[in-house]
């Protein structure tokens, strides 16, 4: 078994370790460690078994890794956060290891670790990082590499309405997809648009605007096309799957304890400039 470690909330480290598997071209052994609510989702996970780790050790760093090497990996695929989210994994040699690294606030992260970061064979970076970031995983890697990820469906372009439409993309909480919505109808109040607003998000929004419309679809890429905008938070997986729709898309960067979404919208936002020459 190759133990795909995914913790973390949210829908986006299960999609990212199922796109590392079917890169690294092992979905056949590939286990998916993570409390995600989505993790019983075949649409998020893609049929790959999964090991849901219990409740009771969200916040016991020490029982967490030892319930992970109970597990006896053969390999230990660590995503995004390489010392494991409590830093339970510092120190750890239980299994070969490897890490796929995307941007985190590495001054914050750091005071979670308490001990060396474990030895990875090799560590895949999917996106710049931060320089006390990048120097921390160069100590602990054999190799770095970039890792092209594949694309999240190979379904066709599809429209969920007829009509010019707006797009909001969220699986995060209610609370947050009504900030989503709330942008994307202040822009088009700025921008005098009559489209019609289309939220896709795992549950119906209590903020849905009367006549916009909710549709609880994964993967949301197929819808893309036919969109005017895309509204989406800064998170790694909505900035990758949206890149190819970067002229039409709205990234709004959101609070998190680790993930930059704030340097990432900018890195967004700077591309997006100099392709338009500004």
């Amino acid at each position: 078994m190759i133990a795909h470690y995914a913790l973390g909330g949210g829908l986006g480290h299960l999609v990212r370790a199922r796109a590392v598997a079917e890169a690294l071209g092992h979905e056949d052994r590939a286990v998916l460690l993570t409390a995600s609510p989505f993790a019983g989702d075949q649409r998020v996970t893609g049929g790959l078994p999964v090991e849901r780790v219990p409740d009771w050790l969200e916040h016991d760093p020490t029982a967490l890794r030892g319930w992970i090497e109970g597990l006896a990996p053969e390999e230990l695929v660590v995503d995004a956060f390489p010392g494991g989210i409590l830093g339970e994994l510092c120190g750890f040699d239980a299994a070969p290891c490897r890490h796929v690294a995307r941007l985190l606030r590495w001054e914050r992260y750091g005071r979670r670790l308490d001990g060396p970061l474990p030895h990875f064979d090799e560590t895949f970076v999917l996106e710049p990082l931060g320089e006390i970031h990048a120097r921390a995983l160069e100590g602990a890697s054999d190799r770095i590499a970039p890792l092209e990820l594949p694309a999240s469906t190979t379904a066709s372009p599809r429209a969920a309405v007829d009509e010019p439409h707006w797009l909001v993309v969220h699986a995060g909480p209610e609370e947050e997809v009504a900030e989503l919505i709330a942008y994307a109808r202040e822009r088009m109040a700025a921008e005098g648009a009559s489209a019609r607003l289309l939220v896709i998000a795992p549950a119906r929004p209590p903020a849905l605007p009367r006549g916009a419309l909710w549709l609880d679809a994964h993967p949301a890429t197929p819808y893309f096309d036919a969109a005017e905008r895309i509204v989406t938070a800064a998170g790694f997986n909505a900035m990758r799957e949206g890149a190819p729709h970067a002229s039409k898309r709205h990234p709004v960067p959101l609070p998190r304890p680790l993930d930059d979404q704030y340097t990432r919208a900018a890195r967004a936002q700077r591309a997006a400039a100099a392709a338009h020459g500004g």
